[in-house]
């Protein structure tokens, strides 16, 4: 802490004294996103909602950001919180009342993935005192692998399918789950885990990165926002990035709303290298980077700040009006903060983006939700680089601000998770995996490779690798996580598709339906990237 005090500011006190101030007094570790309502003065009375809510990612944002400056008793109190309002199966609501009653129930499985890390850096900071997570963990961990890998919402609530973002919060929190699951002395299920999270690291590119990418010329390859598709329905053909069509929210009536999804981009990505799964200076992170900067940031006399994405639409309006069912995306704080936090990763000065966070201040030392980018209108108490009518403050922008004070005065990401960098951040061989599962029926498998079969109840798994001439019968293995799976290892001479149904045991009755998996040709182990092929 005496290093962190040397680089003190009063934005950095204001900002933990607010995250202190934005706990409940009646449910302890309720922490709300903030205690404004964006655009309140053309809300009613009976517009219930605004930011006076728990979200799971913004309150383990908030419960780090304190972590990171000493305090572990409110992060504690916030994961006991956490515990008691997770749901039986293991997840949790979109955001809920400081009572743990839902408000919006949508699902967002960087949401479920949080309450993990949050664990997991309570523990490895001996500050758990007489309160157990293992079960909260374990659930959790079950939720993700048998509802993911696709989010039926990204962190901006407004699209489901395949996020970069969201990935790497489920494959960070998947790993620290396996630790708290081998430390309770199950490794097998430990390592059922870890291999779901490679499953999950090893596809990461081939969902979420275009290779058709045409917003900056000269770079093809790049992260995107979001792979819209539906892995209910198999991998619409290949889970094909370049392939897909994203429906915009909040647009004006008449403005288009369907684009590519290979052309909406945000820096979601750069989780991964906050995270420990991909490295600082990446040429695919930095390329991404590029088109990040061409197309969302924005220049203001107060310093660089982002947008979310491109065409969004949830912001104050062109004429200066409230946002009121569509509006314009306006540049955030927060994503300014995030930025810095990969700057300081890769070894890049991050005063520019402190000073700007600073600069983007209201009041007392408030950071607004979004500032405005257009014309300066005095009538409408809009300047440029100044706050817009959204949230005043947001809890989400402070965390972030206080977590980047933390990681430049001890030059390392607060928020990096070392195992996962340990696990993911290296040049080490790992196994082609496939997941087949109700929810995701994958149509191909390299030759050489691993499918795992997996479902929530015991099975045997009925299969022929030769047209049923020849049939073998593979018993599921339990685990942990109530998650059973079944493995067929894939000759690298493999042609043939894969057949298979189920026999379900407690039941004691046939699935009635056969299913197939292709054989592609045999994929290399690594690629030169050093991440594991997919084929």
């Amino acid at each position: 802490m005496d290093k962190l005090d040397q680089r003190e500011s009063s934005l950095f006190a204001r900002s933990v004294n607010l995250l202190l101030a934005h706990e409940d007094k009646v449910y302890p570790g309720a922490m709300i996103a903030s205690l404004s309502i964006p655009w309140g003065e053309d809300r009613g009375d009976d517009d219930l909602g605004g930011y006076h809510l728990v979200w799971t990612r913004d309150l383990v944002n908030a419960a780090t950001a304190l972590l990171a400056v000493g305090d572990t008793a409110t992060p504690l109190r916030a994961l006991i919180y956490l515990a008691i309002t997770q749901r039986e199966d293991g997840g949790f609501y979109q955001n809920f009342w400081i009572d743990g009653r839902p408000f919006w129930i949508g699902v967002q499985l960087d949401e479920v993935s949080f309450p993990i890390m949050l664990a997991w850096r309570l523990w490895k900071a001996n500050a758990l005192a007489n309160f157990d997570p293992y079960v909260t963990v374990v659930r959790a961990c079950g939720y993700l692998i048998r509802e993911g890998p696709a989010t039926p919402q990204e962190r901006w609530e407004e699209a489901a399918g395949y996020s970069p973002s969201t990935l790497a919060s489920n494959i960070a929190a998947l790993i620290c789950a396996a630790e708290f699951i081998e430390a309770h002395g199950d490794k097998d299920s430990a390592e059922f885990v870890r291999t779901y999270a490679d499953f999950l690291e090893s596809h990461v590119e081939k969902w979420t990165v275009t290779n058709q990418g045409t917003l900056v010329p000269g770079i093809a390859r790049h992260y995107i926002r979001i792979n819209p598709a539906n892995s209910s329905q198999g991998d619409r053909g290949d889970e094909d990035p370049d392939g897909g069509e994203l429906v915009l929210a909040n647009q004006r009536p008449g403005n288009r709303y369907r684009y590519p999804a290979n052309q909406i981009v945000d820096g979601g990505f750069l989780e991964l290298v906050r995270l420990g799964i991909r490295k600082a200076g990446d040429p695919l992170i930095e390329d991404s980077l590029k088109v990040v900067d061409a197309v969302l940031k924005v220049d203001t006399p107060k310093g660089p700040c982002w947008k979310r994405y491109n065409h969004d639409g949830y912001g104050q309006r062109d004429d200066g009006e409230s946002f009121d069912g569509w509006g314009v995306g306006r540049p955030w704080p927060l994503l300014t903060g995030e930025r810095a936090t990969y700057e300081l990763a890769a070894g890049r000065n991050v005063d520019l983006y402190l000073r700007a966070i600073e600069n983007f201040t209201t009041g007392i030392g408030l950071i607004p939700e979004q500032i405005w980018d257009g014309p300066d209108m005095p009538d409408k108490f809009l300047t440029r680089g100044g706050a817009t009518g959204a949230a005043i403050p947001l809890m989400w922008a402070h965390s972030e601000y206080v977590k980047l004070l933390r990681s430049v005065v001890d030059n390392r990401l607060f928020d990096l998770i070392d195992p996962v960098a340990e696990r993911y951040r290296n040049d080490m061989p790992r196994r082609v995996i496939e997941v087949w599962k109700m929810n995701r029926q994958v149509r191909a498998v390299p030759a050489g490779g691993l499918l795992r079969v997996q479902a929530s109840s015991p099975f045997m798994l009925h299969w022929s690798n030769d047209e049923w001439k020849t049939v073998k019968d593979t018993a599921s293995t339990p685990t942990a996580v109530g998650v059973e799976y079944a493995d067929i290892e894939v000759a690298p001479s493999q042609t043939m598709p894969l057949k298979f149904t189920f026999f379900w045991r407690q039941q004691a009755e046939w699935q009635g339906t056969n299913y197939q998996v292709n054989v592609q040709p045999a994929a290399p182990t690594v690629m030169d990237t050093g991440k594991a092929a997919t084929g």
